[in-house]
C-alpha cells in the first residue's frame, strides 16, 4: 500500500466550551468544526457564531468551520456572508443538496474556502471535486447505522476526488480505530468529538510507563 499523499490532521467537532479550549491548547487539533445540531447541543446560537470564532481563533485555531443555512441557493448565500465575513480561518460548510451545490459553486468561484457537508454517495463527492469545494464531509456512523460500508463508501470518495483540490474531512467518527482504519484508506483529515479524540490520545500502557518514569525519576533525582 503507498503512503497517503497528505499529513493527517485533527479537528475536533464540539461546542463545548471547555473541551474545546483544552484540546486548543495542547495544540492536538487543528481547528473547531460545528454545525447546526453541535451548535445547538452546546447551548449555543447563531448570534454567538462571532464571539466563538473570536475565541477559538483567540486559542489557537488554525481554521474553524461553519454551516450556512437557508431554503434556496440565495437565502444560503445571504448567510454564508455573515460566515466568511467572520475572518480568514473561516470555512464555509454548505450541505450536499442541489441547492448547496449551486450555492457551494458560487462561494468557491468567490475565493471561499468551502466544505460540503452530508456526503453520501460517490456521485457526490465528484461533482464536489468538479466545482473545487475544498473538503467534503462523509458521516461514518450515520453510513453504518443505514447499513452501508462506511469505510469502503468513503475511501471510494477519497479516490474519486484524487487529482482534485477536494479531500475528505471524515466526520461521525465513534472511535480511535474510525480515525486509524480511515487513515490507512488515504482518508487525510477527521473531525470527531471530544471523548473521541480523548481515546485517540490515550492507552493505558502508556500510562503506567509514564508513572513509573516519574517514580524512578523521584528516587535518582539529585
Amino acid at each position: 500500500m503507498s503512503a497517503p499523499a497528505l499529513a493527517p490532521r485533527l479537528y475536533v467537532d464540539s461546542a463545548d466550551l471547555e473541551r474545546v479550549s483544552r484540546l486548543l491548547a495542547a495544540g492536538v487539533v487543528h481547528g473547531v468544526t460545528t454545525n447546526p445540531t453541535i451548535l445547538e447541543r452546546g447551548g449555543r446560537t447563531t448570534a454567538e457564531i462571532p464571539e466563538l470564532y473570536a475565541r477559538w481563533v483567540s486559542e489557537g485555531a488554525r481554521e474553524i468551520f461553519f454551516q450556512t443555512w437557508g431554503q434556496g441557493r440565495d437565502e444560503l448565500l445571504r448567510n454564508a456572508d455573515t460566515i466568511r465575513a467572520l475572518g480568514d480561518r473561516v470555512a464555509v460548510k454548505v450541505p450536499a443538496t442541489a441547492a448547496g451545490f449551486a450555492a457551494a459553486s458560487a462561494l468557491v468561484d468567490d475565493g471561499v474556502s468551502v466544505l460540503v457537508t452530508a456526503v453520501y454517495s460517490a456521485g457526490q463527492a465528484l461533482a464536489a471535486a468538479n466545482i473545487g469545494a475544498r473538503y467534503i464531509a462523509p458521516y461514518l456512523g450515520r453510513l453504518r447505522d443505514a447499513g452501508v460500508d462506511g469505510g469502503a463508501l468513503i475511501a471510494r470518495m477519497q479516490a474519486v476526488c484524487a487529482g482534485s483540490e477536494t479531500n475528505v474531512l471524515a466526520a461521525s467518527l465513534r472511535s480511535a480505530e474510525d480515525i486509524v482504519s480511515l487513515r490507512l484508506a488515504g482518508v487525510p483529515y477527521f473531525t470527531a468529538a471530544p471523548d473521541v479524540l480523548d481515546e485517540l490520545l490515550f492507552h493505558e500502557v502508556s500510562d503506567s510507563s509514564a508513572a513509573e518514569f516519574d517514580a524512578a525519576m523521584g528516587r535518582i533525582r539529585a
